[in-house]
């Protein structure tokens, strides 16, 4: 029953967003305007008659009370009833009781107010002319009838309270409707660049709007640049798979054609063949370490920065690198939070680069009070400054690692490195190295 009665009401209430802000601004406003201005005018101008209508009873009851000490002649009162601006008459008509309008609230009080002041009143006619109040009143020699302006007993300008506070309402209204439509518009424009780009079309956006806004279309930015960065680079891994998975494979079908079914293989030509593919393996490897990203799911956690460098320095030293821990400057008990097996993915990559073009390599590590950066420097040849941005990039091997068979990478290591880092919110700094003088890798995170 109340998921119907729920479904029911949301049929009434707008669907865009600018319907419904403007609902939520512009609805409690007009009530609350509507229920003060309410009490306030029943309130104000209820009293404002009374006291009127009070002040005009007593002139009536001098005037009826000069009559009657006339004898009840009219014209005994009309010296002091036209100075007051009140006119006697006979009744034109038998009085049949009091009347007014039904849009007339005020009459009430007016009948009211001078029935308590004048107990003598036949009947009180508002009806008959809306702008003068004909009171009947028995007198000694028979009724009489009394006549003035209705508006000394009721406020002449409610009207003007009323039309101000229209004006004003629409006139803020009107105010608040742009600043909306003027707030409103950033979102509007995010939601249309999320739906083309949904759509496969992607269209110029710029943050803009309230902070909350911008933050929203800066995060919609970066996401929208990751997964064209990642679309981009798994177009270069296929690319890639089939670039450079053909000459071993071409090595090993010339090789299988040269071999004769009377003769078995040489010693060489199967070594040759083992190599082959030994390093189709390798590539494949790599390839699937890059696609994979099991290691992205799991969460950040806070972790030992000490306990996870040494842990990192420990496993390369028993694979055999030449690997030194410089050391840790800041709080050697201070903890930083990331994904512990992303990160160490990229120092082994990085760790194994500096390996294979150098001998040696060292390791530092710098825990500030909102960053956390790891530099790994090796002795090796380096990498030209023109050549620091293309390094990074997927696929890319340069000179002196494109010989597959000198133990040459996949050219997927620093790019591993620089996609921990951003997945992490930081970046991957390339430089010359001041002490080995190779190349110097940093991973700079936030903490």
């Amino acid at each position: 029953m109340a998921n119907h009665t729920e479904g029911w009401l949301k049929g009434f209430f707008p669907r865009g967003l600018y319907g419904r802000a403007a609902l939520i601004l512009f609805l409690p406003t007009v009530v609350v305007t509507l229920v003060v201005s309410v009490m306030f005018l029943q309130r104000h101008f209820e009293g404002v008659t009374r006291q009127m209508t009070t002040s005009m009873a007593r002139e009536l009851a001098f005037v009826a009370a000069r009559i009657d000490r006339a004898g009840g002649q009219r014209d005994a009162g009309r010296e002091i009833a036209v100075p007051l601006g009140i006119a006697i008459g006979a009744p034109e008509t038998e009085a049949g009781g009091d009347q007014r309008l039904f849009y007339d609230f005020s009459g009430r009080v007016v009948i009211e107010e001078l029935r308590t002041h004048l107990p003598a009143i036949r009947a009180i006619d508002l009806a008959r002319d809306d702008k003068r109040v004909i009171v009947t009143i028995d007198g000694a020699a028979g009724p009489y009838m009394l006549s003035f302006d209705r508006r000394r007993v009721s406020a002449s300008n409610p009207h003007q309270l009323l039309v101000l506070m229209v004006f004003t309402s629409l006139l803020m209204t009107g105010i608040a409707t742009v600043f909306l439509r003027n707030q409103l518009r950033p979102i509007r424009r995010l939601a249309e660049a999320a739906e083309d780009y949904g759509k496969g079309r992607i269209v110029p956006y710029r943050p803009s709007g309230a902070s909350e806004v911008r933050s929203a279309g800066a995060a919609f930015l970066d996401m929208r640049n990751r997964l064209e960065r990642q679309n981009e680079q798994r177009k270069m891994m296929l690319s890639g798979i089939s670039h450079d998975l053909r000459t071993p494979l071409t090595r090993l079908r010339l090789g299988l054609s040269m071999m004769s079914p009377d003769l078995p293989p040489e010693d060489d030509d199967l070594r040759a063949m083992e190599a082959d593919i030994a390093e189709m393996n390798r590539m494949v490897d790599a390839f699937l370490d890059y696609a994979r990203d099991e290691a992205q799911d799991s969460a950040p956690e806070p972790t030992p920065v000490s306990d996870f460098v040494d842990s990192v320095v420990a496993d390369a030293r028993r694979a055999g690198q030449q690997v030194v821990l410089r050391g840790l400057e800041g709080d050697p008990q201070g903890r930083a939070t990331f994904r512990r097996d992303m990160l160490r993915r990229a120092l082994e990559n990085l760790l194994g680069n500096a390996a294979r073009h150098g001998t040696r390599a060292e390791l530092d590590a710098t825990l500030g009070p909102r960053s956390l950066r790891i530099g790994i420097e090796d002795d090796g040849p380096g990498i030209p400054d023109d050549a620091m941005e293309a390094a990074m990039r997927p696929f890319t091997r340069l000179d002196s690692s494109r010989n597959r068979n000198g133990g040459g990478g996949a050219g997927l290591g620093l790019a591993i490195a620089a996609d921990v880092a951003r997945a992490h919110g930081g970046q991957l700094r390339l430089g010359r190295g001041q002490r080995l003088g190779g190349l110097r890798a940093e991973i700079v995170i936030p903490r």
